[in-house]
C-alpha cells in the first residue's frame, strides 16, 4: 500500500474556529530527513567523542554526549511517527526527560573537572566545535521547514537548534582556553550548555504533557 502524504502545514478548518492540526511527521520526505540527520549525528559523535576523551574537555564531552543522545532520540522520533497522539507525546516526554538527565550529568562533569585536571588544548576544542557546527548546520537546514509541529516533531527541531548554539559555545570556549591557558572557559561552557539543555527539556516536557491531557 502506498503511504499517504501528509502536509506539514496546518490543516484548514471549515468554520475557521478550530485549532490548526499540527504536523505529526507522517510523510516520506520527513522520514528521509530524519534518517539523514541520524547519520550526521552518529558520525559527529564518533569524531567529537574521540577529542573529548583525549583532551578531557567538559565542553567537548557535552557536545559528544549530545550528538549521541540526538541520534537515539531522533530514532525514537522516527519510530513514533504515525503512532497515536498518546504514543507520540509519550515519546517526546521520554526525550525531554533524557535531555534533562543529560544536562545534569554534564553539569556534574563540569564541576568535577573544575576540581581536578589540567586545561585542555584550546585549538582542538575550537576545531572540533567548528566541525560540530558544520554538521549541525546541515541538519538544521534539512529540518528548518519542520520546526513547528506536535511535541515529537518540535523536540527534533529544538534539539537541533540547541546543537547549533552548543557548537558555537564550544568553539568560543576553545578560543578562550587557548588565549588564557585556563580550563575555566571550557568548564563554564559546559555549565552553560547544561542550562540550555534543561530549558529545552522543560519546554518539550510541558508540550508533551499538554498533548497527553488533550488526548485524554
Amino acid at each position: 500500500m502506498t503511504e499517504p502524504l501528509i502536509s506539514d502545514r496546518p490543516a484548514a478548518t471549515g468554520c475557521g474556529c478550530a485549532a490548526p492540526v499540527k504536523f505529526d511527521g507522517a510523510s516520506p520526505a520527513y522520514r528521509r530527513i530524519l534518517l539523514a540527520v541520524i547519520a550526521i549525528n552518529a558520525a559527529a559523535f564518533l569524531a567529537v567523542a574521540g577529542g573529548a576523551v583525549i583532551q578531557g574537555s567538559a565542553a567537548l564531552g557535552a557536545n559528544a554526549l549530545d550528538f549521541l543522545a540526538d541520534s537515539a532520540t531522533y530514532a525514537i522520533s522516527l519510530w513514533a511517527i504515525g503512532k497515536s497522539v498518546r504514543v507520540r507525546s509519550g515519546a517526546a516526554l521520554l526525550k525531554g526527560a533524557s535531555l534533562a538527565i543529560l544536562a545534569v550529568f554534564i553539569l556534574g562533569f563540569a564541576v568535577w573537572r573544575a576540581l581536578s585536571g589540567a586545561p585542555p588544548e584550546g585549538t582542538v576544542i575550537t576545531g572540533l566545535g567548528l566541525f560540530g557546527l558544520l554538521a549541525n548546520a546541515v541538519a538544521a537546514l534539512l529540518l528548518v521547514r519542520h520546526r513547528d509541529g506536535d511535541a515529537n516533531v518540535r523536540s527534533v527541531w529544538l534539539c537541533t537548534r540547541n546543537d547549533l548554539i552548543e557548537s558555537l559555545v564550544v568553539a568560543a570556549a576553545g578560543g578562550l582556553v587557548w588565549l588564557t591557558a585556563s580550563r575555566w572557559p571550557d568548564l563554564i561552557a559546559g555549565a552553560v550548555l547544561a542550562l540550555i539543555f534543561l530549558q529545552s527539556a522543560w519546554s518539550i516536557i510541558r508540550q508533551s504533557r499538554q498533548e497527553l491531557r488533550d488526548a485524554a
